[in-house]
């Protein structure tokens, strides 16, 4: 079963610069679930020119009960070679880690989290926690994206949905820190296009919610205020609603869960978006060039995501 919120419209054109690509696949026909990555990739490559500085992207796979993964970034050859040994010494069971070129998912059982992160401070200082959850895996370079995802292996990830970012960096240096998607709760991410006008305040009433922040870029302010809202008691849905009346700015918003994906544009909407469905799969591209090559596409319902509605696709 599958939820869904959100009126429909004609996919139509909208004019704005060129900034970012952002894409997102949701899969709904489990047959699909093993071409999830090639076909993202593919959906990534094709906004190359919309952000050439960076890019990155999230997959959710397939969890196992009472295990946690966790994505960390390491710097131009950090050598990964005994971690698993060195870390599972230290905390005194089992930890393994699968190495993903710059980045490695340590999986650990869900209780031990704490004592895998101190282990890590001790054992590899260097490396950054960027995710974490029981099912997603992310993934974020300078770089180009097309280029991006061959590194990390997209193509050969399966998987129910993911989401993806190609950055044109507009305020701020080209860094993997400021690269998307960003993190900041269990099996949640965010990927941006556009720009908040109240990100420091908003980050400010944040700090004293308790939450902290790894950079000083708006959208992880936008994702951190999702994942208060859903600490708070909010569904992905009301959390979005919130968002409506809490951020300024202009944006697009898409959003990964466990359990789905959402799309959010602001008032305005004056960054394009278009999306696809079937009964196969939920897609979203900032432009349509993005879904041409996905399955089915000339049988899809294909529309333009109306302003200030929340869409969102779950399994329920």
């Amino acid at each position: 079963m599958y939820e869904r919120r959100g009126a429909d419209a004609d996919a139509g054109l909208s004019r704005n610069r060129p900034m970012c690509g952002i894409v997102g696949l949701f899969i709904k026909d489990a047959r699909l679930e093993p071409k999830l990555g090639s076909l993202l990739s593919s959906m990534l490559e094709v906004m190359c020119d919309r952000g050439p500085d960076s890019a990155g992207f999230a997959v959710y796979r397939e969890g196992t009960p009472g295990t946690l993964k966790i994505t960390v970034r390491g710097p131009a050859g950090f050598d990964f070679n005994g971690l698993s040994g060195r870390l599972s010494k230290s905390i005194g069971t089992d930890v393994t880690v699968q190495v993903h070129d710059t980045h490695a998912v340590i999986a650990c059982t869900s209780d031990r989290e704490a004592a895998v992160r101190a282990a890590l401070a001790g054992e590899a200082p260097e490396l950054a926690v960027v995710g974490r959850g029981a099912r997603m895996e992310l993934f974020k370079e300078v770089g180009r994206p097309d280029r991006v995802a061959r590194r990390f292996g997209l193509d050969r990830m399966g998987g129910t949905h993911g989401i993806g970012h190609t950055r044109m960096a507009t305020e701020s240096a080209v860094t993997t820190d400021g690269a998307h998607p960003y993190s900041t709760g269990l099996d949640q991410c965010l990927v941006h296009n556009g720009s908040l006008s109240n990100h420091n305040d908003v980050r400010r009433k944040l700090r004293r919610e308790g939450l902290t922040f790894a950079t000083d870029n708006d959208t992880e302010v936008a994702a951190g205020y999702l994942a208060w809202r859903m600490q708070e008691g909010d569904r992905l849905g009301a959390a979005l609603e919130h968002a409506l009346q809490d951020l300024d700015g202009f944006y697009t918003f898409v959003v990964g869960t466990g359990s789905g994906f959402a799309v959010l544009r602001d008032p305005i909407a004056c960054k394009p978006a278009v999306m696809a469905e079937t009964e196969g799969y939920v897609a979203f591209g900032t432009e349509y060039r993005a879904l041409v090559a996905l399955p089915g596409i000339e049988q899809a319902h294909v529309f333009e995501p109306e302003p200030a509605t929340v869409y969102v696709w779950e399994k329920t």
